[in-house]
């Protein structure tokens, strides 16, 4: 029994050794590289339901527009993301948000510890005027049993008021402003209550985290309406609630004509590959498109296991190259769509604290659409013959990575 433990143990080293040392390797041929430029699609708001919905391919023209939005609030801004950089992008919105702070706007902001690790102490300090509430790195305290403690806050929102909300993949900073393609929406209407709510339901779970404990529970001055067409999603893993895997499931097992999906990191279960090459298989138009290289190597050795599978059953895989794409979007029958922070991988679908935007409404779906076609204009489409055919090297690289699946 030691002999096996020991080599499992070994094993697992060398897999991550072998994971450190491409990280390395990968980190140090892009010193200095600046990504190309790449296509994307100009704002274009249409109405669903009772509101609006204006989607963005391009953090220049979000950031200028959220910018614009804090600085038009009135009562109250909430605001959180995953990373909050502080260059120039960061401190423009650490700026705005003080400044609303100070003219007697309610600001509340979340960001992630872990996530911001390396960025400065001296940016991580906040007037007093500003409730801050800054996730811990760890986060399950001395209940680290407990798997329910361990998710992340991936989630990246503003809500201005009861006016306006935005809610996508784009973090906060100077590169993801004009170097990374990325998809973010700013919706008005009822649909913006409903971002309140997943804002105060995560900082009322975890306001615990705040130096000033005694502070009261944010707290919602009346209930949101019923939109048909819109819901929020939310992945709250200190509940063991994830719905957003179950929202994608039954859209790609209900969908007849197309599914076109964009993800940064494809690092699904077994059961989703599944449902994905079902329908591929049974006639429907299956695009997935991922970056060429990622910025994380290691998923994107471990996410190629899946290509064989995906590629056999009639799945095409589109790769964007030149510059890394990190939507989280999917369209589906011209009808279904879908807008968020959840990746296709493990820790956001089944671990992380995420939220997405489910849109029934064939005008949104035409503008994801086209977002999408743009983006495949400046892709790579991996073919069947390309994919068997690489080398052997490559061929034991992805299959000895392949145990570390479970925790990307």
């Amino acid at each position: 029994m030691t002999a096996v433990r020991r080599t499992l143990l070994t094993l697992l080293g060398l897999q991550v050794g072998l994971a450190l040392t491409l990280s390395l390797v990968d980190s140090y041929r892009r010193r200095g590289k600046k990504p190309k430029p790449f296509p994307v699609t100009e704002p274009e708001t249409v109405p669903v339901g009772s509101g609006e919905i204006t989607t963005y391919t391009f953090g220049r023209d979000l950031y200028d527009d959220m910018l614009a939005a804090i600085d038009g609030a009135k009562k109250q801004i909430l605001f959180e993301t995953y990373i909050w950089k502080g260059d120039e992008i960061g401190w423009k919105f650490k700026t705005a948000l003080t400044a609303a702070a100070d003219r007697g706007v309610d600001v509340h902001c979340v960001y992630d510890g872990f996530a911001n690790i390396v960025v400065s102490p001296a940016f991580k300090r906040f007037s007093p005027s500003l409730k801050v509430l800054r996730y811990p790195v760890w986060t399950a305290g001395l209940r680290f049993w407990d798997l329910r403690r361990y998710g992340r806050n991936h989630r990246k929102m503003l809500v201005i008021d009861e006016e306006v909300a935005f809610l996508g993949g784009y973090n906060i900073g100077s590169a993801y402003a004009t170097e990374w393609r990325d998809t973010h929406v700013r919706i008005t209407g009822p649909g913006v209550w409903d971002m309140k709510r997943a804002f105060a339901d995560f900082w009322n779970l975890n306001r615990r985290h705040r130096i000033r404990r005694n502070e009261r529970p944010l707290l919602l001055e009346t209930a949101s309406d019923w939109d048909p067409q819109i819901r929020i999603h939310k992945n709250i893993p200190r509940q063991w609630n994830f719905p957003i895997r179950s929202m994608y499931l039954e859209a790609i097992q209900r969908a007849s004509r197309n599914i076109w999906l964009t993800t940064a990191y494809f690092l699904p279960d077994q059961d989703f590959v599944d449902s994905v090459a079902e329908a591929a298989q049974r006639g429907v138009d299956v695009r997935i498109l991922l970056p060429l290289k990622s910025n994380h190597i290691v998923a994107d050795w471990i996410s190629r296991g899946y290509y064989g599978q995906l590629l056999a059953a009639g799945v095409r895989i589109l790769r964007f190259k030149d510059a890394m794409v990190h939507a989280k979007t999917a369209t589906i029958d011209g009808s279904w769509s879908t807008v968020g922070t959840a990746n296709i991988d493990r820790l956001s679908l089944q671990g992380n604290y995420e939220i997405n935007l489910e849109v029934i409404d064939p005008a949104f779906a035409r503008t994801m659409e086209q977002v999408f076609l743009t983006d495949e204009s400046n892709c790579l489409e991996l073919s069947l013959a390309e994919w068997q055919a690489r080398d052997l090297n490559r061929k034991f690289t992805e299959s000895f990575l392949a145990p570390l699946r479970p925790l990307l």
